[in-house]
């Protein structure tokens, strides 16, 4: 494992987000749950605690962002802009991992790439040099996540063009239990997202609990 990490999981209170909450603080890492309303997060930050999960703290998401050495975004595509201009006073420096997909409901099987080509690749436009952005989890489900003990066959594609961001989040993927590969520089983020919506897809075809991807030929 990395060092023992603040880590804020801004959007924390939703599914995918607690699961990541979850599995990092069973892993040794203090983590924020960041929401737009503070006491939400102070609430299920509690839960988690109480259940025995590790060091959750909750706050709002500026708070979060201020407290944390990372950041993960874990937000729906419509909360993206503004969640990012929102903590972007408390980021600069530190690492941000965009976990978010440009899904546009109700067809959400259905690839829709935004107006930047990819979330990361808009989110790294929005905060500028000084905050690297990486890309990774998309195609994790939070069944699986919010099942700490359980072994999830699923890899974890990571993208980005600061390589020590993305080493940083390679390492925080293995300590979810899960293995991570370099995927190459952010600009690859728009096949990451654009995977997600097909496998929502095979999830509804298949009734699947939650599809995932493993790339075979990759030495361990």
């Amino acid at each position: 494992m990395v060092h023992a990490m603040k880590i804020a999981v801004v959007g924390g209170t939703g599914k995918e987000g607690g699961g990541l909450a979850i599995r990092w603080a069973r892993a040794g890492h203090t983590v924020i749950l960041g929401s737009r309303d503070g006491d939400k997060a102070r609430a299920r930050a509690a839960e988690l605690t109480a259940a025995g999960h590790g060091a959750i703290e909750g706050m709002d998401n500026l708070e979060a962002a201020q407290a944390a050495e990372v950041i993960v975004l874990t937000v729906p595509y419509s909360a993206h802009q503004g969640t990012l201009q929102a903590i972007k006073p408390a980021v600069a420096g530190k690492v941000l991992i965009d976990v978010t997909v440009p899904l546009v409901p109700p067809k959400v099987s259905r690839v829709q790439l935004p107006a930047g080509r990819a979330a990361a690749l808009e989110a790294q436009a929005l905060l500028g040099p000084s905050t690297p952005v990486t890309a990774a989890l998309h195609h994790v489900s939070h069944v699986h996540l919010a099942e700490p003990g359980a072994k999830v066959n699923c890899d974890v594609l990571v993208v980005g063009d600061d390589e020590r961001a993305k080493s940083m989040t390679l390492a925080l993927v293995a300590d979810l239990g899960l293995r991570g590969l370099d995927a190459g520089p952010l600009d690859n983020a728009v096949a990451l997202e654009s995977l997600t919506p097909v496998l929502i897809h095979l999830n509804k075809k298949y009734k699947s609990a939650g599809t995932g991807i493993v790339f075979t030929g990759i030495p361990e």
